[in-house]
């Protein structure tokens, strides 16, 4: 016996109101439209993060061993801080992050990285082996500090 000889069988309710899928093309169709019209129009983009002008920087190498920790060394060698220090986890991360670029592009991953200070007060990391330039904006704190911590 199929479900469709099920004596009892009633039709199935909607799990989803039918007005709120009309409201969803819409949602999408007008997106899609004002998305058309601002680049047919070249509309100027707004809501892009403009980078600041540099005020300070350092170059430095960040290289990771086998156990995952990463150690910045400074141009003459010194080692200047490391991942596995107190607050300064998010350095390996980093390290991480470049040297997956690094791979990707088939770069050296030994390359040395910037680390600037911006008039607007923000750091960032500046890759230019790669081209990647990351502002660190919104990773919290203490994770920002073990890089700005590489600027003193």
């Amino acid at each position: 016996m199929t479900s469709l000889d099920h004596p009892n069988r009633r039709p199935e309710k909607e799990m989803v109101p039918r007005i709120l899928v009309q409201a969803m093309f819409a949602l999408m169709v007008g997106s899609c439209a004002l998305v058309g019209y601002a680049q047919w129009a070249d509309v100027p983009d707004t809501g892009v993060l403009i980078e600041a002008p540099v005020v300070q920087e350092r170059t430095v190498t960040l290289v990771g061993d086998r156990t995952g920790k990463y150690t910045v060394r400074d141009d003459t060698g010194a080692v200047i801080a490391a991942s596995s220090d107190d607050r300064a986890g998010f350095l390996g991360v980093m390290g991480r992050v470049i040297e997956r670029e690094r791979a990707l592009q088939a770069v050296a991953i030994d390359a040395p990285i910037q680390v600037v200070r911006r008039t607007n007060g923000h750091v960032g990391i500046v890759d230019p082996s790669t081209g990647m330039v990351i502002d660190l904006i919104g990773y919290g704190t203490d994770n920002v500090a073990a890089f700005a911590n590489l600027l003193k």
